[in-house]
């Protein structure tokens, strides 16, 4: 789950990057300073989903992303493009780890395999 949910946040620092540069002759100085604010928290962020608070952030960041479309119009779309991503990524995770857990257990159940 760590690992798809930190390419999702990844994917969005880079996007990020690309909107910033879109809106450099629209937007004011602190509208630019907020989108490489927020750039850089998804890089941080996936880098704290090793706990369960790098996912909320994750999850408020977003809600942020999405908020940026007031600054360029088509953040609304993307932003909610990757946000249903990142919940894809979650659920999907989650049911990788019960999987995986599952064939674990089996495996201690029936003991160790022999040659």
């Amino acid at each position: 789950m760590r690992i798809m949910c930190a390419t999702v946040l990844t994917m969005e620092s880079i996007l990020m990057g690309f909107a910033l540069l879109i809106a450099k002759d629209q937007a004011t100085s602190l509208q630019m300073w907020l989108g490489g604010a927020l750039s850089i928290s998804f890089l941080l962020t996936a880098g704290m989903l090793k706990r369960k608070g790098g996912y909320l952030l994750g999850s408020i960041l977003q809600f942020l992303i999405i908020g940026y479309g007031y600054v360029i119009s088509l953040m609304f779309y993307m932003g909610g493009l990757f946000a249903v991503l990142w919940v894809v990524a979650i659920f999907l995770g989650r049911r990788g780890e019960a999987i995986k857990a599952a064939l674990i257990a089996s495996a201690d159940k029936n003991g160790p395999k022999k040659p």
